[in-house]
């Protein structure tokens, strides 16, 4: 069995067809995920002693938090190669992930509100992990903005790369925030150092929606990138080829 040569892949041409591939996958997973996720979450984790039902919400919350965070930090990611190696996938790759960024932020900030409404007595206080999420949120507004605001791609991508990579800072703001300020939300709901303070059944719940979050984001950056191949490359030989075929 001879080894794959995942350098093609560097290429439009043919990240094109290998995305094509692997997104029913992905979003075969996401589907099952979040059916299983959001089972034990609503139905089988146990009411919490202190915030009662409300706390459910988090089963959502703090997965959609960390995937903002965690998308904004690959999309920088790819900006950099892409910035420091000409390479065209890495600025589409970046491009594609920052619509599922904004989108999980948007959603951390909104069931953020519903929580903190029951548990604070407002929807919004100028919390400083509140706050945090709020720029990284115009942060993603920002760069979806300057890309479509420049006509020319390279051009938009070396620009929108900047904002990727100077916005990153932030995302450490919003992680250690609790720790470096006196904040009104809590702290970590999950540790890598210490025994986790909550059911069992509530960790899995919000681990298995995390997961699930990971394949929705897969799949629709792949389906999202393979849109952005088509529209830049429509020049091509390949895909003049492939709009024949589908014809």
């Amino acid at each position: 069995m001879g080894k794959i040569n995942w350098y093609k892949y560097a290429s439009p041409a043919s990240f094109y067809g290998l995305a094509g591939k692997l997104i029913p996958g992905f979003a075969t997973l996401s589907v099952v995920l979040f059916i299983i996720g959001l089972y034990i979450s609503f139905f089988v984790a146990p009411t919490d002693a202190q915030q009662g039902e409300a706390y459910r919400i988090i089963f959502i919350h703090v997965p959609a938090a960390w995937m903002s965070m965690f998308i904004y930090v690959v999309m920088a990611a790819y900006s950099g190669i892409g910035l420091a190696f000409n390479t065209r996938l890495s600025a589409m790759m970046a491009s594609s992930l920052a619509p599922t960024g904004a989108l999980f932020a948007a959603i951390a900030l909104f069931t953020g509100s519903f929580w903190g409404k029951p548990m604070w007595g407002a929807w919004w206080v100028w919390d400083a992990r509140l706050t945090s999420q709020l720029i990284l949120f115009f942060l993603y507004v920002g760069y979806i903005s300057l890309q479509a605001a420049i006509d020319d791609p390279r051009r938009s991508d070396r620009a929108s790369a900047l904002i990727a990579l100077v916005g990153v800072v932030n995302v450490p703001i919003i992680y250690f925030s609790v720790k470096w300020w006196n904040t009104l939300h809590q702290g970590a709901s999950i540790s890598f150092t210490k025994a986790p303070t909550m059911a069992y059944t509530m960790v899995a719940g919000m681990l298995i929606m995390a997961a699930a979050c990971w394949m929705y984001t897969i799949a629709v950056a792949l389906y999202r990138v393979r849109i952005i191949i088509l529209e830049r490359e429509r020049h091509s030989v390949w895909v003049s080829e492939l709009m024949e075929k589908i014809k």
